[in-house]
């Protein structure tokens, strides 16, 4: 599957523009969860994902959607 490019995002924690990607967590044996990485990588939320960090899956709602109808087509 391919990777779903980077997007510019105004933190309200870090007060500045940072990237965000969508990852899947590594997990032997299977798929792990989706969550969404950070660029800055100094932030005490980063890698969270929970309040106050803004960060949630709902950023990428749309390539979520797609991920999922490309595998009820295979």
């Amino acid at each position: 599957m391919r990777r779903t490019p980077a997007k510019s995002f105004q933190c309200e924690v870090v007060s500045e523009t940072v990237s965000v990607t969508l990852r899947r967590s590594t997990v032997i044996g299977g798929s792990g969860k989706l969550f969404v990485q950070c660029s800055e990588l100094d932030c005490q939320y980063v890698g969270a994902n929970e309040p106050p960090c803004p960060l949630t899956l709902d950023l990428f709602a749309a390539e979520i959607q797609e991920r999922m109808e490309q595998r009820r087509d295979e």
